[in-house]
């Protein structure tokens, strides 16, 4: 694929500051339901077992490429295309964020259920527009630089539900905590207002054919059934045990004897900072390891990094191992990350990138969703230290796939775009 342009992506560009506003918009509700949402529950008496199992609530996260070619073929009667929808899912974002403060959690736990499904709905479908919108307003030159700055931006988003919103609660009722964390979609809105409607790359898909079948069917035909199987059973084991080992992280810490304070202060932002610095220098020992050798490298660090967590278990609360423990798990996290989407990215190929990307990053949010569910009866059965040991062991699967999807040194030239048959 080849760039646009000769000229070389530039990091204070108004396409970089536009990736700043939009990773924060998609950032902000997928935090406020694995940061604020189990705070506010477990705060509130809530088992850790029905905590657990709210992480279903995130499913349309693994099911956003079923109704993405409709994002794809129809366009609202206003703003275009891609600006329609993001005003439509940034207005019912903000308004369902904000209506978590008239429920009570011990009164009306399946009416929140219920609202934080549409809050996972309309994020889902935000980050699908999202993801159309930026890949058609950079150059491929700039594609790179641009999804770096969108996903540090993405992880900035958690200081809102992560910390602020957890300061405020020790001093706020619940209702004005949601409140004010839901105005802070008000950005992502305001950029939609003010932005113009990227160029049109090509034409609108016409049928279920173009929209749906071909991306899959390309998949298939260039990774044959079997390497595909291995290609998609990496994608959904490389994160699992990371995934699963923050997806009770609050109530952990809670537990463990912090104030939601310190939590705030200390805990979001010693793993917020470590993420970031962890994805810039991943994407810069990229350059040089290649991706497959950073899929290892990366992997490891992320893995071992899981028992951090066993050691502030058996010390206690402790706020020097707190913020040792959490900022050597999120800088694995930051550095796998940082190779994992960039095989997503190098999976897809060049015609098919949003359909095909929106499937493989559903996949991707499975482990999150489904497996997250039984981490509350996992903990309730096994205790904590046991049970971050267990996240470590199911860290292993995916780093062995990488000798099918990824062996050491053998990266696979850049895919170039054929024009495929039946697109428009």
């Amino acid at each position: 694929m080849t760039a646009d342009s000769p000229a070389s992506p530039s990091l204070f560009s108004r396409q970089m500051l536009i990736c700043v506003f939009t990773g924060f918009a998609s950032g902000l509700p997928l935090y406020l339901l694995i940061n604020l949402l189990p705070a506010w529950l477990r705060s509130e008496g809530v088992d850790l077992k029905a905590i657990g199992l709210f992480a279903l609530i995130q499913l349309p996260y693994t099911w956003k490429f079923i109704w993405s070619p409709l994002m794809d073929r129809f366009t609202p009667p206003f703003l275009g295309r891609r600006r329609g929808w993001m005003l439509i899912t940034q207005v019912a974002l903000i308004a369902s964020m904000a209506g978590f403060g008239v429920f009570l959690p011990q009164q009306d736990i399946w009416s929140i259920a219920a609202l934080a499904v549409g809050v996972a709905f309309f994020s889902a479908s935000q980050d699908i527009v999202l993801d159309a919108y930026r890949r058609e307003l950079l150059r491929d030159a700039e594609l790179g630089l641009g999804n770096t700055v969108h996903i540090n931006a993405y992880r900035l988003a958690s200081l809102v539900p992560g910390s602020l919103s957890l300061i405020l609660a020790d001093r706020l009722p619940w209702p004005w905590v949601f409140a004010i964390t839901a105005l802070f979609m008000l950005p992502g809105l305001l950029l939609t207002l003010s932005v113009s409607e990227p160029a049109l790359r090509a034409a609108a898909p016409k049928t279920l054919r173009d929209a749906v079948v071909m991306p899959f069917k390309e998949f298939i035909s260039r990774q044959g059934w079997q390497g595909a199987a291995w290609v998609l059973g990496f994608i959904f084991l490389y994160k699992l045990g990371d995934s699963m080992a923050t997806a009770l992280a609050t109530p952990f810490y809670l537990d463990t004897g912090f104030s939601k304070t310190e939590i705030g202060l200390v805990a979001k932002h010693a793993g917020l900072w470590p993420a970031v610095i962890g994805g810039l220098l991943g994407g810069a020992w990229m350059l040089k390891l290649g991706i497959n050798r950073a899929l290892w490298v990366f992997g490891v660090v992320q893995c071992v990094s899981i028992l951090g967590f066993v050691l502030l278990d058996q010390v206690g609360p402790d706020l020097r191992v707190l913020a040792l423990a959490i900022g050597f798990e999120a800088l694995g996290v930051g550095l796998g990350t940082a190779a994992f989407i960039a095989f997503i990215a190098r999976s897809t190929h060049p015609a098919y990138t949003a359909t095909q990307f929106a499937l493989f990053t559903s996949l991707a949010a499975v482990p999150r969703t489904v497996a997250n569910a039984a981490t509350g009866y996992l903990v309730d059965a096994l205790g904590w230290t046991p049970f971050f040991l267990l996240c470590t062991v199911l860290a292993l699967p995916g780093m062995l796939l990488l000798y099918k999807v990824a062996p050491w040194g053998d990266d696979p030239p850049a895919q170039e775009a054929d024009a495929p048959a039946g697109r428009s």
